[in-house]
């Protein structure tokens, strides 16, 4: 039997909570989001490109988030010493472009549990706690991370419904 993305189920959003309650939510709604896109599809509709010349997959996604999770929480935020997920230094785009069939059960578990890694990385940590960005200088705060990760995945959830759509008609929210 070939794999299939497993059903997501996303949770409600609260409609007042706390600013960390609100940004966890949102940022989890976000995750789910793009987890559900995949719900159902095979490994090869995972790597089912948008059209030419993009090489965009929900593949493709799954993989950039993993990578985006890891890179600004567990790295750059909590300065965990982890491996790359990818080698980005022979290809900067290698989240995308090396996404095969093979690995996508692999790949959507890795985000998986990246996601779940990040959120006990984050789980006492202080929205005001701040880092330098290695290459910037910036001085960021955690508050800015969650703002940026909510952004990250609603653009690319985005691009995440047009695929879909395009590989079987499926549409919503």
């Amino acid at each position: 039997m070939t794999w299939t993305a497993p059903q997501i189920t996303r949770r409600e959003l609260p409609a007042a909570a706390g600013e960390r309650e609100m940004l966890q939510s949102w940022l989890d709604w976000h995750r789910e989001t793009l987890l559900a896109k995949c719900t159902g599809l095979t490994p090869d509709q995972l790597v089912e490109a948008s059209t030419p010349p993009s090489t965009l997959t929900l593949l493709g996604l799954v993989r950039h988030m993993a990578l985006v999770e890891r890179t600004w929480f567990r790295q750059r935020f909590a300065g965990e010493k982890v491996e790359d997920l990818y080698d980005l230094e022979r290809n900067i785009d290698a989240d995308f472009d090396d996404a095969e069939a093979s690995g996508a059960e692999a790949d959507h578990a890795t985000l998986v549990a990246e996601i779940a890694a990040c959120n006990a990385a984050m789980a006492d940590r202080g929205l005001d706690e701040t880092f330098i960005h290695e290459r910037s200088g910036q001085e960021l705060n955690l508050r800015w991370v969650y703002v940026h990760m909510i952004e990250e995945y609603a653009r690319h959830n985005g691009h995440a419904d047009l695929l879909r759509e395009r590989i079987d008609g499926a549409t919503g929210d």
